[in-house]
């Protein structure tokens, strides 16, 4: 009588199944991606996000070219090379506050309190911010540029200098959103974030080289203007894009965001992990 014997289980083997080894868990690289593809997707979702994003600085540059720029600088040509670079520094400026409007509508809907149940990186829901806000500020500049080059604007440095010029914007918007990130952390509303945020944006965006000489302005305020750090910003996009940057003036523009991320950064992680 033939007999069927039955192997024994392979060592390392429970009943004859096999038990695969655990697969490393992701990098911060990794997690910062995966909150990055979220950002991308919430434009793929709310596309009603960049109308908001470039409709108000579309309207400056038409109205400020066509309204005042012949009574500032003789002609909206001549004036649409002056003032287009600042208005790409106060897009990227403005824009910056979604990122703390957008902390906030996270934390309030609970998301937070879960992302930090997950065994990930802790920063991971921040690098996912920065994401949307790089995405935020090209997307923006480049629809600006198109609409000055339309009016006249031609950046004399050519595509080196709008490159370079890009990347200020970059810099400039990655460490003024760390102000945003601290109110989105401190404030109990977005719409607490944003009132604030203006509050605090709005003079030194106004009282800047934007959009009016500071040769024009009184003593006390020029002295204002030419230190104000949205100011040397727009002195360096100028330079950048129209020729003739000196590294004095890219470093001044360099500052504020450095000394913002750097006093800043930490006490976000701080605030995040005591919340």
């Amino acid at each position: 009588m033939n007999t069927t014997t039955i192997p024994a289980p392979a060592l390392g083997t429970a009943s004859g199944v096999l038990h695969a080894q655990r697969p490393p868990a992701p990098g911060a690289v990794s997690n910062a991606m995966a909150f990055g593809w979220r950002a991308v997707l919430k434009f793929r979702h709310v596309p009603e996000q960049l109308f908001d994003l470039v409709m108000t600085p579309i309207m400056f540059t038409l109205l400020f070219t066509f309204v005042f720029g012949g009574a500032l600088a003789g002609s909206t040509k001549a004036y649409v090379q002056v003032f287009l670079p600042g208005i790409l520094v106060q897009t990227v400026v403005f824009n910056a506050m979604y990122s703390g409007i957008g902390l906030s509508t996270d934390l309030g809907k609970g998301l937070f309190d879960r992302f930090r149940s997950l065994p990930i990186w802790s920063l991971s829901p921040f690098a996912g911010l920065m994401v949307g806000d790089v995405l935020r500020h090209t997307i923006a500049s480049l629809i600006i540029l198109t609409v000055g080059v339309l009016l006249g604007y031609r950046p004399e440095a050519g595509v080196l200098g709008v490159v370079g010029g890009f990347a200020l914007l970059l810099v400039i918007g990655f460490g003024i959103g760390w102000i945003f990130l601290v109110l989105g952390l401190v404030m109990r509303t977005p719409s607490t974030v944003m009132t604030m945020g203006f509050t605090g944006i709005m003079p030194l965006v106004f009282a800047s080289n934007i959009m009016v000489d500071p040769a024009t302005m009184p003593g006390w305020l020029r002295l204002f203007v030419e230190a104000n750090p949205v100011s040397l910003m727009t002195t360096a996009m100028r330079g950048l894009m129209g020729g003739g940057v000196t590294w004095a003036q890219t470093g001044l523009a360099l500052l504020a965001p450095a000394v913002l991320t750097a006093v800043l950064a930490p006490l976000t992680i701080r605030l995040y992990r005591r919340r």
